[in-house]
């Protein structure tokens, strides 16, 4: 048995992740008659075999007509947004983070110089409050 590559496609199984299992749609999840009301037999029987020829040729004309194209424009769409990705979001994060980080090491030499002196000096004066209950 030779061994599948990437770029064959599963022409039994089209959905191996099932990510469109909420598609799966029946006669049986769309109509269904109340025991009150009920049409004839040969109405009923006939009208699942419309639905599901109807659904199945509609879907049909539908993918011979726009399956193509669609797939190009979701082909597109995902390269552009993979451009985006490598080419523009990463690079402008990594700016930021070697950016970010000489304005950390600014920042730190600010506290360091100016606040902490500071602080120093105040929690030396409120060390020598004493509170006396009374």
């Amino acid at each position: 048995m030779a061994e599948k590559t990437s770029m064959e496609v599963d022409m039994v199984n089209r959905d191996p992740n099932q990510i469109n299992a909420h598609v799966k749609v029946a006669f049986e999840d769309v109509l269904a008659e109340a025991d009150a009301v009920r049409s004839a037999d040969c109405v009923w029987a006939n009208s699942k075999k419309c639905f599901e020829g109807g659904k199945k040729i509609c879907y049909l004309i539908l993918t011979y007509l726009c399956g193509l194209p669609a797939a190009l424009c979701w082909g597109c769409a995902f390269a552009e947004l993979a451009f985006d990705q490598i080419w523009c979001v990463t690079p402008c994060f990594k700016y930021c983070d070697i950016f970010m980080m000489s304005m950390k090491r600014y920042i730190a030499c600010y506290y360091e110089t100016c606040m902490g002196p500071f602080c120093s000096t105040c929690g030396l004066m409120f060390s020598k409050i004493v509170v006396k209950q009374g």
